[in-house]
């Protein structure tokens, strides 16, 4: 680790506006500290935020408001959170372990860094780390990478669940540099690799995530988040969905789905929620909606298992949320 300067801020306009593109914002630290172990991150000063007022859980008539410092094992066992959001809760839940939750924050969580190996090896190329070096994972063991929007410069997965589900939810994040603030979309606020896999979402240089915000949905309390991994603990996703699901009987009035652990970010996937509107209740409308979900899906040499993989997990998601599982 190399060495850096070190300092803590209680001001928001402070901590933001003196900020610049060498620095790093330290929260939990549970992403931070080991890519600085690694020198994957290499930040010559880092400020602690832990002491700005960006905590707490509310549920309003504009939705649920949540805090960027809150703790993802705390939002996990909120009521309200459990209650009316169950898909967060359980997103939450599957990410990492107990001790990972404890320490890691909401906007942590958001901003974590892909699990790429050649990423977090800076002994072999890798454009997201530096760019224009090139990207091994396309032709070397690409299991657990991308088949949906990935380009030549980069395959990597998207890491987080929580994000998946808040896009799911049709979520908000605030951001906030010096005096100034932004309402951006979660799935707007990623970017796709393209040519500059670098630039992973729409931060500026001493922004911050200050906030989450919900959207109110009453029908989100039918709602589930189904993660496939290798081992049920401490382990990322080869296939996630986060499905919310509005019934009229036995009739799908409408849906929210969007699948992680095999995009270059939280997929959102508004064409299966369209072929699901109006479709019964049943196996054969759930399989012929989850078929749109793979449109454009481009396999590499080792995770063409992936395609059918996220199928059948949208399906199951259907199946357990409707109650025919």
């Amino acid at each position: 680790m190399r060495a850096f300067g070190y300092e803590t801020s209680t001001n928001m306009e402070d901590a933001t506006s003196d900020a610049g593109n060498h620095s790093a914002f330290l929260a939990g630290g549970t992403t931070l500290v080991d890519l600085m172990k690694l020198d994957v991150m290499t930040p010559s000063q880092v400020v602690d935020i832990n002491q700005l007022p960006m905590r707490g859980i509310k549920l309003t008539s504009e939705g649920l408001h949540i805090g960027a410092l809150e703790k993802m094992s705390d939002v996990a066992e909120h009521p309200d959170v459990v209650a009316r959001y169950p898909v967060i809760s359980q997103a939450l839940l599957k990410s990492a372990s107990a001790q990972i939750r404890n320490m890691a924050s909401m906007g942590g969580n958001l901003l974590q860094r892909t699990r790429c190996g050649f990423f977090r090896d800076v002994s072999t190329p890798c454009n997201k780390r530096q760019p224009g070096s090139g990207c091994p994972a396309i032709d070397s063991w690409n299991r657990g990478f991308a088949i949906l929007g990935g380009s030549l410069s980069c395959v990597a997965t998207h890491p987080s669940d929580l994000a998946v589900a808040l896009v799911a939810l049709e979520a908000s994040v605030r951001l906030q540099t010096g005096a100034s603030e932004r309402i951006v979309k979660l799935d707007d606020f990623y970017f796709l690799p393209g040519d500059t896999p670098e630039k992973e979402n729409q931060l500026k240089p001493g922004e911050l995530i200050t906030e989450i915000r919900i959207p109110p949905l009453p029908w989100a309390r039918r709602s589930l988040y189904l993660k496939i991994r290798d081992r049920e603990s401490y382990e990322f996703a080869l296939a996630s969905v986060a499905l919310v699901l509005d019934l009229n009987g036995d009739t799908i009035r409408d849906a929210r789905v969007a699948v992680g652990g095999v995009g270059t970010k939280p997929w959102n996937l508004p064409n299966v929620r369209a072929a699901l509107i109006g479709k019964p209740l049943n196996q054969q409308s759930f399989e012929a909606a989850a078929e749109v979900a793979t449109e454009g899906a481009k396999p590499l040499r080792n995770n063409g298992f992936k395609v059918k993989l996220v199928q059948k997990t949208i399906v199951r998601a259907l199946m357990s949320l409707g109650g025919l599982a």
